[in-house]
């Protein structure tokens, strides 16, 4: 399902969720003390907590408090699909090395059940206690059957009979038929009938229909109220349809969670995309890791699920109905205005607006006069990126197209527009990464769709996941070649972009032209290339760029000289790049960390880090972008990418990372950490023990500004005044 969520679809959880291959173990060389990390799992369900107290908060609007809820439930199905999925692996494997903590991952097992544990039961507090009875206020009823009068349930027998009842498939469970698979974050209930001629009592399971509402609608004669009923709760008080003659004794629901993750073995000679597509059809039949059920089931039903499924006591999450509050995405989709964010339209870069309002802006021809640094999604996509490439693909002077591709849409403009290109004659090529977590299937399809239509498209290095945004198109102007690029942050998907906050880059700066060449023909060929001169690549040498400037920026400080660091990820978790931050606070650097999910670093440690503050923001947007600020002697260097702090983003993914040079660049990089670190600016703060502190008051009681609102208002601004 497609939602409006900025941080709970499967594209943010896979964002956030590493990979559970053997990491390195953090070089200690005896000065830095041994407990200096945070657990990154734990840090992970602190990230969702976050995402709960925002839809616990009364001052924000009731959808997007609903919406909240929903991607709290979805993050955490895929945290158990893959996280935990991994620890267990390890375990089951006898891979069981210790944690980035040096904990072994049994123990964390443990603490991970019981932090989930009260956060689950916090968040279905939080639906029924806090977020419906404002549901009801506003008109917004999520009912259940005994709420009804026989008019309603009149109606509601009308729509199960003719809409519901045919697509619905009770298995029995019995000698004759074995308990059935019940496939991963699916709903179920669990049926027990009794036949009135012999006595015997059987078990049956039904499948909630995952093409079916999950809310189901009731036909309302007073048009300002929105009335639903659970599709479960619906089902369960129509059995008797399901099973003539038989006496419904219980009936309760429960969902299962199941490993989900993807491991694909490279080689040389493996095709890829078969070995993808056998390996998507395995992710159905994973073991089972949580197994969620309503508070009423009984015992007995209970002790035959978790025999037949293998799960634990402590996989067992028994919830107040009803489970997978993740269908709530389906009413915050509801097109109430009065209960959502304002509306907010995305500008056209200054840069990129046309002298006359009736002409076409001319994106090369702005390029040409210098770089423009683009922030979305204040700044409009559309007008930058996606017409960036539509003009490539259009204009009879451009002769090939390069990009990366990551995560877009099969129906996305920028796919058209490379497969415009290779059309028109123009080479093309696209590198595809179709390991992209839980786009697999995805990826698979529209890379296809590339090659029919004559796009050159590969899939990166064997062994390594190809993150970077990249895109560079060749253009011949005047009997010579030019270079025009784009770096970004941010994935090359229209529809993410309108709820992702990111960064990009475009230039007609040769080097970095020559740069991307040479990174191309590097993903895309035999070449070996480890000299870049605007740009930081990973694996081969990006964390090494980054060490050797937080370095100098400790020497500076040493030696008495003004220093700082400035640091914005999705996630900090790489030990390396975290002593390095440690010993550059012990140096006296002053060190910002922004972060919006893990972070692993324990800031105000006296002696270790009390020089070093960390900050996270969530709100409306996704804050999705990546930033690396040196002071550099007074001469700031700052970089911007798609690289996080973890060790899948420095050892196993192609990553790259570009230095602003314009001045006014390096300006608003400045001017956007001011705000987020600003006490004014709402957003937590990280204690040296692990807890984050909300923010979001000052002591009269009175809103702290919100970073996200007041950046809206500076592109305004920008706009009216120009650059």
């Amino acid at each position: 399902m497609e939602t409006n969520s900025p941080l709970g679809d499967a594209t943010l959880a896979a964002d956030l969720l590493d990979d559970y291959e053997a990491d390195p173990a953090p070089v200690d060389d005896g000065t830095l003390p041994p407990d200096r990390f945070l657990d990154r799992e734990i840090s992970w369900l602190a990230f969702n907590q976050r995402v709960l107290e925002l839809a616990e908060d009364d001052s924000l609007p009731l959808l997007e408090r609903a919406n909240f809820l929903a991607i709290f439930a979805s993050n955490l199905d895929e945290f158990f699909m893959v996280r935990v999925a991994g620890l267990k692996r390890r375990i089951d494997t006898g891979l069981a090395v210790p944690t980035n903590v040096g904990r072994a991952p049994v123990d964390v097992l443990n603490d991970i059940s019981d932090r989930a544990h009260e956060l689950q039961e916090r968040h279905a507090r939080a639906f029924r206690d806090l977020v419906k009875p404002a549901l009801d206020e506003a008109g917004i009823h999520v009912e259940g059957w005994s709420d009804l009068d026989e008019a309603d349930r009149a109606s509601l027998n009308e729509i199960f009979l003719t809409q519901i009842f045919p697509v619905l498939m009770p298995l029995a469970v019995d000698p004759a038929h074995p308990f059935p698979y019940i496939s991963g974050l699916s709903l179920n209930l669990s049926i027990r009938v009794r036949n009135p001629k012999t006595g015997k009592v059987e078990f049956a399971r039904l499948k909630m229909p995952q093409n079916l509402p999950r809310f189901v609608q009731l036909p309302n004669a007073d048009s300002g109220v929105l009335r639903y009923i659970p599709l479960e709760d619906l089902i369960a008080n129509h059995l008797g349809e399901l099973f003539p003659g038989m006496e419904v004794l219980e009936h309760h629901e429960f969902r299962v969670t199941r490993n989900e993750d993807v491991v694909v073995e490279e080689d040389e000679t493996e095709n890829l995309l078969q070995a993808l597509e056998k390996e998507l059809l395995r992710r159905r039949f994973g073991s089972p890791i949580r197994l969620e059920i309503s508070d009423d089931m009984d015992e007995l039903t209970l002790g035959l699920l978790m025999q037949e499924l293998r799960i634990t006591d402590r996989e067992v999450y028994r919830l107040p109905a009803p489970l997978d509050l993740g269908g709530l995405f389906e009413i915050t989709g509801l097109d109430r205005p009065d209960l959502r964010y304002p509306r907010q339209v995305p500008t056209t870069a200054v840069a990129l607006q046309p002298s006359e309002p009736t002409e076409k802006a001319d994106i090369f021809a702005s390029i040409s006069r210098g770089d423009i640094l683009l922030h979305h999604p204040y700044e409009s996509f559309a007008t930058s990126v996606q017409s960036f490439l539509e003009q490539a693909a259009a204009d009879p002077n451009v002769l090939a197209i390069k990009q990366t591709l990551y995560r877009t849409s099969g129906d996305s403009p920028i796919v058209e527009a490379l497969i415009d290109a290779a059309e028109a004659g123009k080479a093309v090529l696209a590198l595809v990464e179709i390991k992209a977590r839980f786009d697999e299937q995805a990826n698979i399809s529209w890379a296809r769709k590339l090659e029919k239509a004559g796009v050159h498209v590969v899939y990166g290095l064997v062994g390594l996941k190809t993150h970077c945004k990249l895109a560079l198109v060749v253009r011949q102007e005047g009997g010579t070649l030019k270079h025009y690029s784009h770096i970004g942050t941010g994935n090359y998907n229209p529809k993410t972009s309108r709820i992702y906050e990111d960064l990009g880059l475009l230039t007609a700066d040769d080097t970095v032209g020559k740069d991307l060449t040479r990174l191309f023909n590097e993903l895309s060929g035999y070449a070996i290339e480890k000299k870049f001169k605007r740009l930081l690549v990973a694996p081969l040498h990006l964390r090494a760029g980054l060490l050797k400037r937080i370095d100098a920026e400790a020497e500076a400080a040493r030696a008495g000289k003004p220093a700082r660091i400035r640091i914005k990820v999705n996630s900090m978790v790489d030990e390396a790049i975290i002593d390095a931050l440690y010993r550059a606070s012990q140096a006296g650097v002053p060190v910002e960390v922004w972060v919006r999910g893990i972070c692993s670093l324990r800031p105000g440690v006296p002696g270790l880090s009390e020089n070093i503050r960390v900050r996270s923001i969530l709100g409306r947007y996704l804050e999705h972008s990546r930033i690396f600020a040196f002071w550099n002697g007074g001469e700031p260097q700052v970089f911007i990418g798609s690289a996080d702090m973890m060790h899948r983003n420095l050892d196993r993914r192609v990553e790259a990372l570009v230095r602003l040079a314009r001045p006014e660049h390096v300006e608003e990089a400045d001017e956007l950490f001011d705000l987020a670190m600003d006490p004014g600016t709402a957003s937590w703060h990280l204690e040296d023990d692990g807890t984050w502190t909300r923010h979001d008051r000052d002591a009269d009681g009175e809103p702290l500004r919100d970073l996200q609102g007041e950046r809206w208002r500076q592109v305004t601004s920008r706009r009216r005044g120009g650059r």
